[in-house]
């Protein structure tokens, strides 16, 4: 499956990371953005020397971090953009037909450290509040005639 098609993130992969990680689940995500951050500059900078060695190590570690939270597209993008450096370093090759993965790598990001931030906040309700009543029936005296 290419990165195009990948799921932005994958709710059981991110479901299984919360329940690894425990009470270091949101300190580890915001090592995440801080690394993704640093990682993306990165890229870009190296896309714009058109460097393909320099692109390499961060691709990698975005890589590998996205996947840890179930990132799956921009993991799958950051896979690409590692693969194909290294495949330019090896035939002395500029990076050129990075540049459409570069530059939606970091609307990728951005978009997926939305969902990320929003289901890891405590505060979103992760079912909706009966208050002691069942979802399914209706409020006390809805529907009675008096």
């Amino acid at each position: 499956m290419s990165y195009q098609e990948a799921e932005l993130v994958n709710q059981p992969d991110l479901a299984k990371s919360r329940a690894e990680l425990g009470s270091a689940f949101v300190r580890i995500l915001s090592y995440f953005r801080e690394d993704g951050e640093k990682a993306i500059s990165a890229i870009e900078q190296a896309i714009r020397e058109r460097n393909a060695i320099a692109l390499v190590t961060p691709a990698h570690t975005l890589k590998g971090e996205s996947a840890q939270f179930g990132a799956h597209r921009l993991s799958g993008m950051a896979e690409r953009i590692e693969m194909v450096a290294r495949r330019c370093v090896e035939s002395h090759e500029g990076p050129d037909e990075l540049i459409e993965v570069v530059v939606a790598l970091r609307p990728c990001f951005t978009e997926t450290m939305s969902i990320l931030d929003r289901d890891s906040n405590p505060l979103v309700a992760r079912r909706p509040a009966t208050f002691g009543r069942r979802a399914d029936s209706p409020p006390a005296g809805f529907g009675r005639m008096a």
